[in-house]
């Protein structure tokens, strides 16, 4: 009976042992991907990586970078994965994400990576913006397809026009950030002041304005390309159109506390099994050799804005509070 007993014993605390030596070390990563591809990321990662468990906390682009800042002296985060490439080169300014060379870093495309002394950020897609136009709703209040950014200020599309606030959505700025680039900061500026005419709202999500346009809540959403996209495939009828100096950026990785479990997420988030599954949602992906044509995504070959991500970063919050005071009241209630 006592040999019975001890053995039960012996069994019971090499199972404790097991259970304890093969628990996944939990790892928070703060992140601004879609919803939709959280669950996707963190299974093929985790597949790969049994004895770590990613945590992700998610929010739009814009609180997420002012998260991070106001955490800068008791950092939450371990990773970054899945953040503006503009927002990583303002954090990495601020000292929130440390230099860091990835495994693999040789297969990376330069133009989506920190270009800076100490790179501390890895692009793993490239995300452009378009003009959702729903042909439906623009047929019915006789309002035509705009071709151009000049187009959408005449005021034939006053109250017709939806577009994410850049002071919550990454996918906004960006577009702030192209105006800037095209037309000059002044001529930006003046440029917002015509388009705000005609502006019905502005939405604290990045794909909110296509998805509403989809809906013919709005003829017209400034949304993301890969959105639009995605809508039109499932048969919203959309045309989704480039306008020349398109707005752009890259959700990007970069580490925030050292360690062997979030510096082996990095390294994940740049290697060539992540890059396969950017490639199913994004045409421009971080890897040189993975590419792919998304159906229905638009050409943004020549249309594309002459973007600096550091200025981006730099500017930002003088950009964003000049835009706030000047637009805000046209925003929606937050959630």
């Amino acid at each position: 009976m006592k040999a019975r007993m001890m053995k039960a014993s012996v069994t019971a605390l090499f199972t404790l042992m097991s259970a304890q030596a093969f628990s996944a070390q939990e790892v928070t990563v703060y992140t601004a991907f879609e919803t939709d591809l959280l669950a996707k990321y963190k299974t093929a990662f985790e597949k790969e990586n049994p004895d770590i468990s990613i945590k992700w906390v998610r929010d739009s682009t814009g609180i997420m970078t002012a998260k991070l800042l106001a955490e800068k002296n008791n950092p939450r985060a371990e990773v970054v994965w899945g953040l503006a490439g503009s927002s990583l080169a303002l954090l990495k300014e601020e000292g929130v994400i440390k230099p860091y060379s990835p495994k693999g870093i040789d297969e990376l495309r330069s133009q989506l990576i920190d270009g800076e002394q100490n790179p501390a950020w890895y692009g793993n897609q490239a995300f452009f913006n378009a003009i959702c136009y729903n042909e439906i709703v623009g047929k019915q209040l006789g309002l035509p397809k705009p071709t151009s950014w000049e187009d959408l200020t005449n005021p034939v599309y006053q109250g017709h026009i939806a577009m994410p606030n850049p002071a919550s959505s990454g996918t906004g700025y960006m577009q702030v950030s192209g105006w800037i680039s095209n037309f000059g900061e002044a001529g930006a500026w003046e440029y917002m002041d015509k388009l705000n005419n005609n502006i019905a709202h502005y939405t604290h999500s990045g794909s909110k304005p296509c998805v509403q346009a989809a809906m013919g809540e709005v003829a017209i959403g400034i949304s993301m390309a890969t959105r639009a996209a995605k809508l039109k495939n499932q048969g919203a009828p959309l045309e989704v159109i480039v306008p020349k100096g398109i707005g752009w950026d890259v959700d990007a990785v970069g580490l925030v506390k050292p360690g062997d479990a979030s510096q082996r997420i990095v390294d994940w988030a740049v290697s060539k099994a992540a890059n396969e599954l950017y490639v199913q949602s994004y045409p421009v992906v971080g890897h040189k050799a993975v590419s792919a044509k998304v159906n229905n995504y638009p050409d943004v070959e020549g249309a594309m804005a002459k973007m600096d991500f550091t200025q981006m970063g730099n500017q930002r919050s003088t950009v964003l509070a000049a835009w706030s005071e000047r637009y805000d009241s046209k925003s929606e209630p937050k959630s």
